[in-house]
């Protein structure tokens, strides 16, 4: 592991700690995480490194809200692990071609998805709030739930990452017509395979440090499973305040970085 400052160590374990949170209520989590870790690792650090450390805190807290809500939301399990095991081929596949990837290429990638998550946030602000249609999900959208949430999405997490839990809730709202706690439910399932077929990758590879993943994974499970029954008590109209905000300081901030300072 790099030399890394204690205040630097401090202020990654509250980004893991608040990207638990959010990443449990309605997805998103990395949208923090890896801004976060590109930011506090040394300079020279290879993208690679922030990637694969951020699957190993990621999948920590993942498991932990997964475990909430399937003790108190009503999850199809069937489904949402035959949409994971697709997930964990695309992440398996996406994580393969990160490797290469430099920091410099990243940033802008991750601003223009901050940017779309915010514009989605902004212009559909009742997104998820609707009933679910009674009766049972056909087949014809269980297999494009498998296409789009499992191979693309999953694809999309091994390769970048942040904002791929936000990605499956809206993909799995959209197409199975879910209600936004189920579809988090559902979401955290499916994020876990993408985060084990990812992390299982750059482990592979050598490109996580794990001592610092270790110290961060405890905060970022706390923040999952509060985050997970905060979504169960209280809905997500609040989060997405919480999430915008985060969202558009995190583009400021990586602009700054990349452009002016």
């Amino acid at each position: 592991m790099p030399d890394i400052a204690l205040t630097s160590i401090i202020l990654l374990c509250v980004a893991a700690l608040a990207a638990g949170w959010i990443d449990a209520v309605v997805g998103g989590g990395g949208l923090l995480l890896l801004p976060a870790l590109l930011l506090g690792l040394p300079a020279n650090t290879p993208a690679a490194f922030a990637l694969g450390t951020n699957k190993a805190v990621a999948i920590v807290g993942t498991t932990g809200a997964s475990v909430t809500y399937a003790r108190r939301a009503p999850v199809d399990v069937r489904t949402a692990v035959r949409i994971g095991l697709a997930a964990l081929a695309g992440s398996t596949g996406g994580a393969f071609f990160a490797a290469g990837m430099s920091t410099e290429v990243l940033k802008p990638v991750i601003m223009v998805v901050l940017l779309a998550v915010a514009a989605f946030v902004i212009l559909k602000p009742a997104f998820g709030t609707t009933a679910p249609p009674p009766g049972p999900v056909s087949r014809r959208r269980t297999l494009a739930a498998i296409g789009l949430a499992g191979l693309g999405i999953g694809f999309y997490d091994g390769l970048i990452g942040p904002g791929t839990g936000t990605f499956l809730v809206l993909a799995l709202t959209a197409v199975l017509h879910l209600n936004l706690v189920t579809a988090s439910a559902t979401a955290k399932i499916v994020n876990c395979c993408t985060n084990a077929g990812a992390l299982a990758m750059f482990a592979w590879q050598g490109t996580v440090f794990w001592q610092l993943a270790v110290v961060m994974a405890v905060f970022n499970l706390a923040g999952a499973t509060l985050g997970a029954r905060t979504a169960l008590k209280r809905g997500s109209g609040f989060v997405r305040i919480v999430l915008l905000v985060v969202v558009l300081a995190l583009v400021a901030n990586m602009a700054y970085e990349q452009w002016i300072a």
